[in-house]
C-alpha cells in the first residue's frame, strides 16, 4: 500500500511538466515581459504627453487669436514694424524653453540623488520605498 506522500506527489504535476518550459526559459519568459511592460509604459507617457503639448498649443493659439486677431495676423507674416513672425518667435521661445526645463528636471534629478546617497535607479527605489 503507497503511503499517503507517494500519492500526493503521482497526482502533482511540476510547472516545467506542463508548460513544457525549463527553468532558464521561464526567467527569459519574465524578462521579456518586463521589458514589454517598460516599453508599452514609455510609449502611453509619450503618446500622453504629445497629445497634451498638441492640445495646450491648440487651445493657446486659438485663445491668442480670440483675444486680439489683428496681433494674431500680423504674427503670420514679418513687416518692418514686427521683424520676426510670430512662428519663428514661438518656435525660439520653445527651444529656450525646453532647454531650460532638460536643464532644472536634471538639476533637480541630480540634487535628489546626490541628497539620498544613491548611484542608480535601482538604488532610489529602495531608498524612497524604506
Amino acid at each position: 500500500m503507497a503511503s499517503q506522500q507517494d500519492r500526493s506527489n503521482d497526482s502533482v504535476f511540476s510547472v516545467t511538466e506542463v508548460s513544457g518550459l525549463d527553468s532558464g526559459s521561464i526567467e527569459v519568459k519574465e524578462e521579456f515581459e518586463k521589458k514589454l511592460t517598460l516599453i508599452k509604459g514609455g510609449i502611453f507617457l509619450g503618446t500622453a504627453a504629445a497629445a497634451g503639448m498638441l492640445i495646450g498649443f491648440g487651445t493657446t493659439l486659438a485663445v491668442s487669436k480670440k483675444r486680439s486677431p489683428t496681433w494674431f495676423s500680423k504674427g503670420i507674416s514679418a513687416t518692418a514694424a514686427v521683424p520676426e513672425t510670430g512662428a519663428s518667435l514661438a518656435l525660439r521661445a520653445l527651444g529656450w524653453g525646453s532647454l531650460y526645463a532638460w536643464c532644472g528636471v536634471g538639476l533637480l534629478s541630480f540634487t535628489v540623488w546626490k541628497a539620498l546617497g544613491v548611484h542608480s535607479g535601482r538604488g532610489v527605489t529602495s531608498t524612497v520605498i524604506t
